[in-house]
């Protein structure tokens, strides 16, 4: 516990200096709300606003697990396809890098076409966002996985799906979950873009609605709370996943050690 707290303390302490600078250029330049609004009114905004929030907050972490959870899937098992066979990885591996490159607010309005608006599309980009970096750990990890013991299961005759089960996916496990705590942070990135292109209005506005609809009211104050609860859900799903990767890592350390 004390060292966790050690640990925090840097960030928080820099986090309230920075507050505390902002709030005084702001009062001491006497910058318009609508221009550049002082941290206490941003979080005047997020308590009178707190039910708009909240639920915007909500909607924003469904589409941006569920696009998590959709790209670490299809990362995983993409990227397993490609490190099976050179063939494979020289034809699809640049077309997806190539699908990396293309903006996501070029594919968005594509993805209201295709699935209408709502939780369907913005899941969607999330997943598109995200799913490279997974592919692409996968990939390497395997890549990486040891010649030598590549050549005993060859001795043993083993099967393909016995050597990815039980030696190429158990060896890429590090890499896959480096990618997974990038991809987390990038599913909420898809997520509010997305959601900027195909939310909804309401009283279940997801987070990127409540950022334009803000904008055009002028309300800067507004703009930045649904910023910084966009922030905290992408400081949430990074901890999550980080918290899992850990506990997995631990088990294959383990395991390692065991074998060694």
């Amino acid at each position: 516990m004390k060292r966790s707290l050690l640990v925090a303390m840097p960030p928080l302490l820099v986090l309230l200096i920075a507050l505390l600078l902002w709030e005084g250029v702001v009062a001491a330049w006497k910058l318009p709300a609508y221009l550049l609004p002082s941290p206490s009114a941003v979080a005047r905004a997020c308590w009178e606003e707190r039910a708009r929030l909240g639920a915007g907050t909500l909607q924003t972490l469904m589409a941006s697990v569920g696009g998590f959870g959709l790209a670490a899937l299809i990362g995983v098992v993409a990227g397993s396809a490609l490190g099976s066979s050179r063939m494979l990885q020289r034809g699809f591996y640049p077309l997806a890098l190539l699908f990396q490159m293309v903006p996501l607010v070029a594919i968005a309005p594509l993805l209201v076409i295709w699935l209408g608006y709502g939780l369907r599309s913005t899941l969607a980009a999330a997943a598109i966002v995200a799913v490279f970096p997974v592919l692409a750990s996968t990939l390497d990890g395997m890549r990486g996985t040891d010649a030598g013991l590549r050549e005993i299961f060859g001795i043993y005759r083993a099967g393909r799906w016995a050597r990815w089960w039980k030696l190429e996916l158990p060896s890429a496990v590090p890499s896959i979950v480096t990618g997974c705590r990038v991809a987390a942070g990038l599913a909420v990135i898809g997520a509010v873009v997305g959601e900027f292109v195909s939310g909804y209005a309401g009283d279940q506005a997801p987070l990127g609605i409540v950022i334009t609809a803000s904008m055009r009211e002028a309300r800067t104050d507004l703009v930045f709370a649904a910023v910084a609860l966009s922030a905290c859900v992408g400081f949430l799903l990074f901890g999550i996943v980080s918290g899992l990767g850990w506990l997995l890592l631990r088990r294959w350390h383990a395991s390692a050690v065991q074998e060694n």
